[in-house]
């Protein structure tokens, strides 16, 4: 399968988008109220921890893809 450059770029920046996005909005759960009860962490906290995670791991994997398509249209393009 061909990825344009157009589409590698757009998977590469939604890799950094995630990168940028998720870190935040776990250290923001983390912090919340509704996170920990008497000291023990929440179904709240324990379920959005996982959706940053999972959405890390994807972003990482889509980043890659896009990071390798974009280096062989460039090399496609010498």
């Amino acid at each position: 399968m061909t990825i344009s450059r157009r589409v590698a770029l757009f998977l590469l920046a939604f890799g950094v988008w995630s990168y940028l996005l998720w870190p935040n909005f776990a250290r923001n759960i983390w912090n919340s109220d509704r996170s920990w009860a008497d000291g023990s962490p929440t179904s709240y906290l324990i379920v959005h921890l996982v959706i940053a995670v999972v959405s890390l791991v994807l972003g990482t994997i889509i980043g890659i893809i896009g990071w390798r398509a974009f280096r062989a249209t460039r090399k496609s393009a010498d």
